[in-house]
């Protein structure tokens, strides 16, 4: 049994910014948006273009990005610890809100399945047929297959539309998170965040 000194401190300690990082600024507390989420249960299009960890929209028209809509001082940081190119920060300062350096982001999406709240999406606007593609976090059943046509929602869970299913990755490697790649209008690529497979 271990001593009472032995034991974690009662009051959390902070945790240092990865190796090569800056600490990111006191962002901690809640502001605003996150009220606002609180109030109607989720972030609108506008406040999450606010986040500190979305992308501007030219820099999504340039290549595949991760989109971190976190807006809660919450303690969480794997985001910042599983990304390979130092491209999303927290800092020492567990509770800030992570930043994306749209410069650093290669797309690579090994920060989507670790986010436990499922905050985090990929966005690639790059195509020339009217279409984005948007992985998302799935964690229903059934899971789609590749070709299936799924309904999207928004974030508040509306019906905003219909996408195509690219491709379907599962698996331990993906901490069994599943995550969906699929088409949708462009217009929708920043409004997408769920789906519903035909059942």
């Amino acid at each position: 049994m271990p001593s009472p000194s032995d034991r974690a401190p009662s009051s959390p300690e902070r945790m240092p910014s990865p190796p090569g990082r800056a600490p990111s600024p006191d962002r901690a507390e809640d502001g605003p948006r996150a009220r606002g989420c609180e109030e109607r249960g989720f972030f609108t299009l506008e406040e999450v273009l606010g986040l500190p960890g979305c992308p501007g929209i030219d820099d999504l028209r340039g290549r595949r990005l991760a989109v971190v809509e976190c807006g809660h001082a919450i303690p969480c940081d794997p985001c910042q610890w599983a990304c390979p190119t130092g491209a999303i920060t927290i800092g020492d300062d567990i509770t800030a809100l992570p930043v994306l350096d749209p410069a650093r982001c290669d797309g690579c999406g090994t920060c989507q399945p670790v986010c436990p709240g499922l905050a985090i999406f990929l966005v690639d606007m790059r195509r020339d047929d009217g279409r984005a593609e948007v992985w998302l976090p799935h964690e229903f059943l059934p899971v789609p297959q590749k070709g299936e046509t799924v309904l999207v929602r928004d974030r508040a869970g509306t019906v905003v539309g219909e996408g195509e299913v690219r491709r379907v990755r599962r698996g331990a490697r993906l901490d069994r998170t599943t995550i969906v790649h699929v088409l949708v209008p462009e217009e929708l690529a920043m409004v997408a965040r769920a789906i519903e497979a035909p059942r």
